[in-house]
């Protein structure tokens, strides 16, 4: 008689209490595929779903009693009766992510605003069709506290009025790109959402006057205003006078203000934990420099683009000591300015010196002693830094989860040994650094099993025994970029083909790779969401037939000066029912009605394609009306 596993005799709360304390997703899903009762417990716990198609809404819903968190971004078409599978449940939901769902009619999204009679949070970012209809649909969202309509093209301030209006409670709301927004939708805003603590309006073409609205806004807490070209220091003093509340200030590249108006907002916002104001002045003055003195609980500071001398970063670490993250990009930092910043700010988290071509190993070696809790890095295009830089790193900062080396020269093997310490290690960006070869990568693998992001673009001296090292030691790897890396054969694909959690691969104008390599790629990597194959001339269409096969998950896909046919093409858009957004300039075997019937194969899905200007006059009309009535953007280059 076979026997049960001990765990199964074990209550269904026990075990609840078990599933619960399992925070990562791969282990989550993992325990799930073990066995019926574990799935079972699994789905009573599960309270956020992120679905690739709307098809299984009806099977899955009732089975998660507890889900209250829906995101449908990333399925291919969000229509009317996707929607109708949804309404049973909408009652209890309490977020609802549908970006770039620009299919939904007014009426659909009136009716699921209404159905769901809990909704909190909504996001309809990039849906960038939706207007003033779909404004005043969601407006039925009566309880609604967190609203995201960044690139909602069309939406004006009439829209805006429609939700201010049937959304009183809105406590955090982000405009980013409305163009069409301008004074006074703010107006209206600032009447009648009394509960704003989050306001986002970036590249809007709002001018001095929305600032005084805002100013009256009294529980806001944080204002992003990112590249608001029209708003100068009036402006930004209306702010100075208002906002009790506030504690976060983004003004990046606000290039029409002054630091004498910054200096103003300081001095009446003493409590002000973040302030972002990268790319707005050339050089620090220490008249600003000064009034941080003031921001005694300050935990992130950006200053990019602003020349910082030594002096000044002197006095921000002595007076800022509560900082955890700072950014001088492009700042022109010095060895003895970072050994000043560092020296009193120990609990940095987070530095961004992208750009400081001046700084030495001394300077990493400064960081590395002080701040022994980093957890991000960026250095690059920091030419002079060497393997020194990466053995302090690895000696002090065993915390360190992302670090960017990007076009730094000086990194060879050596230096990834000693990073290899690191073993916390979740993103590594050596793009453009010469000196490394598959030695370096075995080194960072066989230590740093917690990499999912892994940036290789143009490291000629990577080849297929870097993949295989990766292959082995990296089974976390989500997202992998070898582009130009001549080195990698079908051999190296067959290595990658074994790591399960890959979702995005960038392996452009790799000219050794085969229709053979991307077939044990597309077999062994089923979860491939991303896809760039540019210029991969060596793959022909049996290589995308096995594409078109195995990789239904794919939605964004780079087909540009493959060697792929009509018949290819056709079977590559015509199979994969998820793809969203597709490449495809510069196929020389592909012709117009090639183009079409792909075209029109995907038609229904397809949110954004890039084609050939000279195909706009072959191409007929009714496929491009098509795409358009669809919310596919069409880009012709």
């Amino acid at each position: 008689m076979k026997m049960k596993s001990p765990i199964l005799l074990l209550t269904d709360d026990l075990l609840l209490k078990i599933i619960s304390l399992l925070t990562d997703d791969t282990d989550r899903k993992s325990l799930r595929s073990t066995c019926k009762p574990f799935l079972h417990l699994d789905s009573l716990l599960r309270t956020h779903l992120r679905l690739l198609h709307p098809d299984f809404l009806p099977s899955l819903l009732p089975k998660l009693p507890s889900l209250s968190s829906l995101d449908l971004s990333v399925c291919p078409r969000i229509d009317a009766a996707a929607v109708s599978l949804l309404l049973p449940s909408a009652p209890r939901l309490t977020r609802l992510h549908l970006a770039r769902c620009s299919a939904l009619p007014p009426h659909s999204l009136r009716a699921l605003a209404t159905a769901c009679a809990n909704l909190q949070t909504l996001d309809l970012s990039y849906c960038t069709s939706f207007g003033d209809l779909e404004a005043a649909a969601i407006s039925a969202a009566a309880c609604l506290r967190d609203l995201n309509l960044d690139k909602c093209l069309n939406v004006t301030d009439v829209g805006l009025a429609q939700v201010a209006a049937g959304c009183p409670e809105l406590e955090r709301l982000s405009l980013k790109w409305c163009f069409d927004v301008t004074d006074i939708g703010i107006w209206f805003l600032s009447k009648k959402c009394l509960h704003l603590k989050r306001l986002d309006i970036s590249y809007l073409k709002v001018s001095n006057e929305s600032f005084r609205w805002i100013s009256g806004m009294e529980k806001l807490e944080a204002l992003q205003m990112v590249g608001c070209g029209s708003v100068d220091d009036n402006g930004l003093l209306h702010i100075a006078n208002g906002c009790a509340s506030l504690k976060v200030l983004d003004i990046s590249r606000c290039d029409r203000l002054s630091m004498d108006a910054l200096c103003s907002v300081i001095h009446g916002h003493n409590r002000l934990l973040e302030l972002h104001a990268g790319y707005c002045f050339p050089e620090l003055s220490m008249s600003f420099v000064d009034q941080l003195k003031d921001l005694k609980s300050l935990k992130m500071l950006r200053i990019d683009g602003a020349r910082v001398r030594d002096s000044m970063l002197k006095f921000i670490s002595n007076n800022c000591k509560c900082l955890t993250e700072v950014g001088l990009g492009k700042c022109r930092v010095t060895d003895t300015g970072i050994l000043h910043l560092v020296t009193g700010c120990v609990n940095l988290k987070v530095l961004d010196l992208t750009c400081c071509s001046d700084l030495t190993d001394s300077a990493i070696l400064a960081i590395a002693r002080s701040c022994r809790d980093l957890l991000c890095l960026k250095l690059e295009c920091c030419n002079l830094l060497g393997e020194g830089s990466l053995n302090h790193l690895g000696s002090h900062c065993r915390f360190l989860e992302e670090i960017d080396l990007t076009d730094c020269s000086g990194i060879n093997d050596i230096g990834l040994k000693y990073l290899s310490r690191c073993s916390e290690l979740v993103s590594l960006k050596l793009g453009l650094c010469v000196n490394i070869s598959d030695k370096g990568l075995s080194y960072m693998a066989s230590n740093c099993s917690k990499i999912r992001e892994l940036d290789l673009y143009r490291c000629e001296g990577i080849g297929d025994g870097g993949l295989a090292s990766i292959s082995r030691g990296c089974k976390k790897l989500k997202g992998l970029n070898l582009s130009y890396c001549d080195g990698v054969t079908d051999e190296g694909m067959a290595y990658l083909s074994s790591l399960e959690e890959l979702s995005s691969l960038e392996m452009r104008s790799l000219r050794n790779i085969t229709a053979t390599g991307l077939t044990k790629l597309a077999a062994g990597c089923r979860r491939l969401a991303e896809l760039d194959v540019k210029n991969c001339k060596g793959i022909d269409d049996s290589g995308f037939w096995a594409l078109a096969y195995y990789s239904r998950n794919l939605q964004q896909i780079n087909l540009s000066g493959c060697a792929i046919s009509d018949v290819g093409l056709c079977m590559v858009m015509g199979n994969l029912t998820r793809l969203q957004d597709a490449k495809l300039l510069d196929l020389a075997r592909v012709s117009a009605d090639g183009v079409e019937v792909a075209l029109r194969a995907c038609c229904a899905c397809l949110k954004k394609v890039k084609l050939s200007a000279s195909l706009r006059r072959l191409l007929s009309p009714q496929i491009i009306q098509t795409l358009e009535a669809n919310g596919c953007k069409i880009r012709w280059d």
